[in-house]
């Protein structure tokens, strides 16, 4: 893996700042070095835009936190590109390698010793009067929300065209196992190990108190019809992009083609992460 790119977390001066002695080192390893262009307009250098680097490198660096790796592993999907998250966050579940550890992570990546772990994607679709108005594909979750002035929403909810209940709810998320540590843990769904091929649908703030998280295998297809005639109701993904819904749209969730390639290092359990990102055994 000697052609690398770069991408970063916008607005922040910490990549910068590790950059103007990253790159150096990582032209002496004998590595050819594609930066976004936002970054490297700011520090003088040739950039590409973020389009651009897929076609371009072996591996993607991200620096920046859980949310940029979001961004940038929806962005190589498809393309067979592993990424390696570099955390400037606080919190990082897929922004595994803290900052203090970017030479000895990445040089230990260049000599082969990561190990590629594949994570489950999902691709939702809108469909609104028979026609698809929206096509998304996502890493950690799809939610379905109401606005803060709405009511609670009827969601009438569908396993391979097998009904299964109305929901009223404050909303509905569907998440990957990579996801279920996001949004849909602090509705009070289940951890489940990132690699496992399994989606969890989690409500939130269900009006009926027995309807409870429930993990699907793979392969289902759900199909949610928003029965409720407010239009204040969302549709988000990953947390980044999303659009408004209205009454009687459908939204189709499935597993997508592609999965996600995130480099490990092997040296690190998901449990000693568990351990340090949800601060188990503190008191």
């Amino acid at each position: 893996m000697k052609r690398i790119g770069i991408i970063c977390k916008l607005n922040r001066p910490e990549p910068r700042d590790i950059l103007r002695d990253f790159i150096p080192w990582l032209h002496q390893k004998g590595c050819e070095v594609f930066v976004d262009v936002e970054t490297a307009s700011q520090m003088g250098i040739r950039g590409y835009e973020r389009t651009e680097i897929p076609s371009l490198v072996e591996v993607v660096l991200v620096l920046g936190g859980d949310g940029t790796m979001l961004s940038v592993n929806r962005l190589v999907a498809g393309k067979g590109i592993p990424v390696l998250g570099i955390n400037l966050g606080s919190l990082g579940f897929l922004t595994e390698v803290c900052k203090e550890n970017i030479y000895s992570a990445v040089d230990k990546m260049l000599a082969g010793g990561c190990t590629i772990e594949e994570r489950l994607m999902l691709r939702a679709k809108i469909d609104r009067g028979g026609t698809t108005i929206g096509d998304y594909l996502v890493l950690n979750d799809v939610v379905i929300t109401k606005g803060a002035l709405a009511r609670i929403i009827d969601l009438e909810t569908f396993i391979d065209k097998t009904y299964v209940t109305l929901f009223k709810a404050d909303g509905l998320i569907i998440s990957t196992p990579t996801g279920s540590t996001a949004y849909s843990l602090s509705a009070g769904g289940p951890i489940l190990y990132p690699t496992l091929e399994s989606i969890v649908l989690t409500p939130i703030c269900s009006h009926t108190l027995t309807n409870r998280p429930i993990v699907l295998p793979d392969h289902v297809s759900i199909e949610i019809r928003l029965k409720s005639l407010s239009e204040d109701v969302f549709l988000t993904l990953d947390g980044q992009t999303g659009c408004s819904l209205k009454p009687d749209d459908v939204i189709e969730i499935r597993k997508a083609e592609h999965k996600a390639k995130l480099l490990v290092r092997g040296d690190r359990g998901y449990f000693d992460v568990l351990r340090t990102k949800l601060k188990w055994q503190e008191r």
